[in-house]
């Protein structure tokens, strides 16, 4: 048991690595000039832009530029933004909790949509309800974020005039953002709370409940869900990392503060530290959440110590 969260532990830290790389990488290779998008406003001529570049290093060799990077990351200095000039931490700090607040909400009603659809659908299989559960589950997969959310506005800010269309005030503003990510992160558990469920309703252990004399209700709940919703809680971690990256869409689409507004307004200024320091942060909640889910996987069911 040890050597296997010692071995789960290692690929975490090389995954986090290799996601740093790739961070530092893409935001090198994509074009525009921090230093130049910062004062070209100013009208500021080449010379000053040319010192800007050495002030904030980006003059220096893209392998010096990496190194210092990660010797910057293994202490936990996230660096200061190109454009303010504040610690990325305190920055990433700031608008934490509104993200972590989303991101709570919406998996919170992706598991109870996805566990309670997906029992539902394996239940009544091939009747209407089922058709429609798995209509809505596609639905979820193939429609983008930023549409729904535009649609959300739409419909309960502009005509019914329910909710609220932007900002973070009250609950009342989590409302939407919140509903519009749990619906699209139940939809690819309820397929597969359904698949699961239709297979192992099947099995023969389940066939000697059933002969014994047991009702169909104590069956499902005593002998089935434990064995099918066991991959049900992989798919969960899956989602609580998708539906953190998803508050990027999300909170822009509807103007509320947090590391999506924050990230979004960086990538635009090319403020360098911001964007590598928010990724790495999302990713390794990313990673961390799955690590946790891979542990809780492993006591849950004994044959996952032995794979």
């Amino acid at each position: 048991m040890l050597t296997l969260i010692a071995r789960r532990l290692v690929v975490a830290i090389f995954a986090l690595w290799g996601i740093a790389t790739l961070v530092f990488v893409l935001l090198r290779v994509l074009p525009g000039d921090p230093a130049r998008t910062i004062l070209a406003a100013s009208g500021a001529s080449e010379t000053a832009i040319a010192q800007a570049r050495q002030q904030m290093g980006l003059d220096e060799a893209l392998p010096i530029q990496y190194v210092r990077y990660l010797w910057n990351l293994a202490r936990g200095d996230l660096g200061r933004s190109l454009f303010s000039n504040r610690p990325v931490l305190l920055t990433i700090a700031e608008q934490l909790p509104s993200t972590f607040e989303l991101a709570a909400a919406a998996l919170t009603i992706a598991i109870m949509l996805g566990l309670g659809l997906g029992i539902l659908a394996a239940w009544y299989a091939g009747s209407w309800l089922d058709r429609v559960t798995v209509g809505f589950a596609v639905l979820g997969v193939s429609t983008p974020l930023f549409w729904s959310g535009l649609l959300l506005i739409w419909l309960f800010s502009l005509v019914l005039h329910w909710l609220p269309a932007s900002g973070a005030d009250s609950w009342r503003h989590l409302v939407m953002p919140a509903l519009l990510l749990g619906f699209v992160g139940a939809a690819p558990l309820v397929r597969l709370v359904r698949s699961n469920l239709l297979t192992t309703l099947q099995a023969d252990y389940i066939t000697v409940a059933r002969g014994k004399g047991l009702p169909e209700t104590l069956v499902l709940l005593r002998h089935a869900l434990r064995n099918a919703l066991l991959p049900g809680l992989n798919m969960v971690g899956l989602q609580a990392g998708f539906l953190l990256g998803g508050t990027v869409i999300t909170e822009t689409v509807f103007a509320r503060p947090g590391l999506g507004r924050v990230v979004v307004d960086a990538i635009l200024w090319k403020d360098l530290p911001v964007v590598q320091g928010t990724v790495l942060l999302i990713a390794s909640t990313y990673v961390v959440i799955n690590l946790g889910v891979d542990l809780i996987a492993m006591v849950l069911d004994p044959r996952q110590r032995e794979s």
